[in-house]
């Protein structure tokens, strides 16, 4: 193709695509092992957003495990690790007003959080990126990575970034400039949740041949600060219940969490199997803010930042392949999360290592474009495969019994672990959930105040979302009548509600006819529409470079 012929190249030993925790580590772990064994290689690491840490998105409570084991010395090095939990709290609410503290011998060990910190997960991405510049590592942020190359043998040989420049008609402008081509002796993805390279991936190398039905579920962030009078450094407060309600038509769970300089951090996580059509997860996260453990914290405070994020939470059965010729693919891309912690961050690091690990060793035996097959044995002999095997069954309980009972089977299953070998599973995925609109209850959701409650045109303008009007839309549909000549009237158009920044809308034209519209300038990058487009119609591909959020301190 022409623009093809116009790209420069550039070589590596190793191409990293994405610049979150398993990314980052990854590009640290292979500049570790190749200063162990007096080697030189070369490691280039792309990320989309503007600068590392600007798509990143967690809660977050973290646990230190992986980073322990990447950088011994992470308090020393100046790692944001600075707020550690000092109370750790479970609610179940009840309705919008009661509330029922749980005894912490009814939470499941594996979701107490002694010995874990309350922090910017952005921000130690960004420490993260400072460690692996220091150690050798091209990072190249605001270069979306696009397109996958192979060579003649179908071995993956890098990718080649986006071209920018090109209007929404298709055409070049001015500003035309051509995407680079990053060649590697092995590519490494992660991306995150469903990225848009390890769809692709795991399609072409079926990866997934062997896995069950992932699943997944969008989450809310915003960062409030708040009088000092009511702030609490290190306390953690999860909930479950209301407002999705303890059946599995919808489940999911809340968290505040408290952060140094009087802010705190809050959100809800809304499963994307929910069954009703109507539901509208920014509204449910809206509504959830007015229950009174949750608004006497806000009263009186400011709101800084939004966000939202899909996220992968189908567990070890739904974990893919993740080694294919010319690479690996980890983190959530693959879907490495722990659902019962509701973290992600330390598997991913690890997993990232074990890629590092397994690549390096091909890159010792003067390889290119192999099959790093060492990954899979590394990664059932470590502590990783063994979290995430304690872990299995709850979301797949979860989903057939609501979340509060899903966790108690789950305290049930610590007891009986050496006989609970049995792995449940749920293989209706997130899209094939919905029931028609008209079988079930629309939901009426209360009008934001503008004190507590907002509506997503103001959330996403704290997101600091940007992308170049003048561009193709990055939110592609296979057949454009789908929305409103199956959507609209089987399911009263979903998008228009699960996305949580206002893109989707169905407006009435001059001659009364619905339109299908798509401000796509509006996108924080979530994935949702991805994911819970009931007729799998709708394709997230990346936009320009350096487009989407730049979330500060989130």
């Amino acid at each position: 193709m022409e623009n093809e012929a116009q790209r420069e190249s550039m070589e590596f030993d190793v191409v990293i695509v994405g610049g979150g925790p398993s990314g980052l580590s990854s590009a640290c772990r292979l500049m570790q092992l190749a200063e162990e064994n007096g080697t030189e290689i070369s490691v280039c690491l792309v990320e989309k957003g503007s600068e590392i840490g600007a798509h990143i998105l967690s809660g977050a409570v973290f646990e230190p495990t992986a980073l322990n084991e990447l950088f011994p010395d992470w308090e020393e090095r100046g790692a944001p690790l600075d707020n550690p939990v000092t109370e750790d709290l479970m609610y179940v609410m009840v309705n919008e007003v009661n509330r029922i503290k749980l005894p912490s011998f009814a939470i499941p060990a594996d979701a107490h959080n002694e010995g874990n910190f309350a922090l910017s997960l952005g921000n130690l991405c960004r420490w993260l990126g400072e460690q692996a510049e220091s150690m050798g590592v091209n990072i190249f942020p605001g270069f979306a990575a696009s397109e996958i190359l192979y060579n003649d043998e179908g071995a993956v040989r890098g990718i080649a970034t986006g071209d920018m420049g090109i209007g929404l008609d298709g055409e070049k402008k001015g500003s035309y400039t051509p995407g680079y081509e990053l060649l590697a002796k092995y590519t490494i993805f992660a991306e995150g949740c469903r990225g848009h390279l390890g769809k692709q991936i795991i399609r072409k190398f079926d990866l997934d041949a062997n896995s069950g039905t992932q699943h997944y579920g969008i989450g809310f962030k915003e960062l409030w600060s708040i009088s000092p009078a009511k702030h609490e450094q290190g306390k953690v407060l999860h909930s479950i219940g209301w407002p999705l309600g303890f059946t599995p038509s919808a489940t999911g769970g809340s968290y505040l969490y408290h952060l140094p300089d009087n802010q705190v951090a809050l959100g809800l996580i809304v499963d994307l199997s929910y069954k009703n059509p109507h539901l509208s997860p920014y509204d449910e996260m809206q509504r959830w803010k007015h229950h009174p453990l949750i608004s006497e914290v806000l009263e009186g405070g400011e709101r800084i930042s939004y966000g939202a994020r899909a996220l992968v939470k189908g567990g070890l059965q739904a974990l893919t392949a993740n080694a294919f010729a010319g690479g690996l693919i980890v983190g959530d891309d693959s879907g490495f999360l722990n659902p019962l912690k509701i973290k992600g961050s330390h598997t991913a690091m690890k997993s990232g290592m074990l890629g590092a690990e397994a690549v390096f060793e091909e890159l010792v035996l003067g390889n290119s474009a192999t099959t790093p097959s060492t990954f899979e044995e590394k990664f059932k002999s470590s502590w990783l495969f063994d979290e995430l095997h304690r872990a299995r069954n709850f979301g797949p309980m979860a989903h057939k019994l609501g979340t509060l009972f899903g966790g108690v089977y789950s305290s049930i299953e610590r007891f009986i672990r050496p006989i609970a070998r049995w792995t449940f599973s749920d293989p209706t995925p997130d899209y094939a959930t919905l029931k028609e609109a008209s079988t079930v209850a629309k939901i009426e959701y209360p009008k934001p105040d503008g004190v507590i409650s907002f509506d997503k045109l103001s959330s996403v303008f704290l997101s600091n979302t940007y992308h170049e009007e003048d561009q193709p839309c990055h939110l592609t549909l296979e057949d454009p009548d789908i929305p409103i000549s199956i959507n609209l009237p089987k399911y009263d158009e979903p998008a228009q509600r699960y996305c949580p920044a206002g893109v989707y809308e169905v407006l009435e034209e001059e001659n009364g006819e619905p339109k299908f519209q798509i401000n796509a300038q509006n996108c924080v990058h979530c994935k949702t529409c991805d994911i819970k487009d009931p007729a799998q119609n709708i394709t997230w591909v990346v936009p320009e470079g350096a487009g989407g959020p730049n979330y500060p301190n989130m």
